[in-house]
């Protein structure tokens, strides 16, 4: 306690450092929350980040982000991201509909017609389903030439899915597929696979939403949380547990800001663990005052936050100490999003020992002599 002003002030510079990195140079926010297409590919010849960027750039795509993938078993695995998303604009799909003849009667001058369009949202296929038996070659025609819409080739391609029903899928070329057209063509021949390990797609409006939803997911768990240790303890102790919750989440999303990680779903989701974590190291130093209250009723609250510190440090370590030695070996050997969540809560946990030490109960001491305790003494006087 008698430097709790000194670690205080640490922790509030470090918040402040962490809320300037994220407006500059601010977070790399993962696909998840700004939408676009990711590819991870293992290159069967050694290439390097440019290399990979320099044959994206140009194709119709922005400056790809290359991030390489730790791998034993193939050094030559990368992560490739960029802005662009599969997608039919309105003027396409109003386009496709009218060059298909679309109705439930058939209208003048049409062979065929389709009774119902669907597009998926990835913008890589058509579903169609017609009156009457389809001619596929026919459709071939109409979709031909259509500027935005470019078929997948293949000599199935569209194809009869539903004899019964007359249904038909047409699959195009996706932002996943020109991608790798454009790795193709910009590589040494034999670098680039048949097929890329994973394609993952998302839109702008859902990143945007995804991204929403992730900030309201941690207000609501702090507010609750407050709620619950006010209820569960004196409402003097909330505001310096939240406080420390708050402390945590910023000072671990700063690190990352530093390290130049990306900030996904994946990094959200460990962000509410080590919320959770850090309040139950909190909650167990509670418990302690609690006791002592009891115990030691002629002691000051200062002494006693001490006391109750002092005799649960050993435990925060030791329990605090065994669960990172277990996200370092996920950290080592992981790949992907599990060294992401691995590192993510590392840092929170670090950062969740330090506030329940040295900023949880050090600020509900100063909050309990500046506020509660002479509220308490009016209303006894008044008394």
């Amino acid at each position: 306690m008698g430097k709790r002003w000194l670690f205080m002030g640490i922790s509030l510079l470090a918040c402040i450092a962490s809320v300037v990195l994220l407006f500059y140079p601010g977070p790399r926010l993962g696909t998840d929350f700004v939408g676009g297409t990711e590819v991870e590919v293992a290159f069967e010849q050694p290439v390097t980040s440019s290399q990979i960027a320099d044959a994206i750039t140009g194709h119709d795509f922005s400056r790809p982000d290359v991030i390489k993938v730790q791998d034993a078993n193939n050094p030559s695995r990368y992560l490739i991201r960029v802005h662009e998303v599969s997608t039919i604009s309105e003027a396409n799909q109003r386009e496709i509909e009218k060059r298909l003849c679309l109705g439930e009667t058939k209208p003048a001058g049409c062979d065929h017609h389709a009774v119902d369009v669907k597009f998926s949202p990835g913008g890589d296929k058509i579903v169609l389903r017609f009156a009457d038996e389809p001619d596929l070659a026919w459709v071939r025609d109409k979709l031909a030439g259509l500027s935005g819409v470019k078929l997948r080739a293949g000599a199935d391609n569209p194809s009869i899915v539903d004899v019964r029903d007359h249904r038909v899928d047409v699959q195009l070329t996706s932002r996943g597929d020109q991608l790798m057209n454009a790795l193709r063509q910009g590589l040494p021949e034999g670098a680039v696979p048949d097929k890329p390990l994973r394609t993952e797609w998302i839109g702008p409006k859902a990143g945007a939403q995804l991204r929403d939803a992730a900030l309201k997911s941690i207000v609501i768990s702090l507010v609750f949380i407050m709620a619950y240790v006010a209820f569960r303890f004196d409402l003097r102790f909330a505001p310096g547990g939240v406080i420390a919750l708050i402390h945590d989440a910023i000072v671990t999303v700063g690190v990352l800001i530093v390290l130049r990680r990306e900030i996904n779903l994946t990094t959200v989701a460990a962000l509410l663990t080590i919320i959770g974590f850090s309040v139950n190291d909190t909650v167990v130093t509670y418990d302690r005052v609690r006791e002592n209250f009891v115990r030691m009723r002629g002691k000051s609250f200062a002494a006693l936050v001490n006391l109750s510190i002092s005799e649960t440090l050993s435990r925060t370590i030791l329990t605090s100490t065994t669960a990172i030695l277990v996200l370092v070996c996920f950290f080592i050997w992981g790949t992907g999003s599990l060294q992401d969540f691995a590192l993510t809560l590392i840092i929170g946990m670090v950062a969740g020992v330090y506030s329940s030490i040295y900023i949880a109960l050090p600020l509900t001491e100063v909050l309990d002599r500046r506020f509660f305790r002479k509220t308490k003494q009016k209303a006894v006087a008044r008394a």
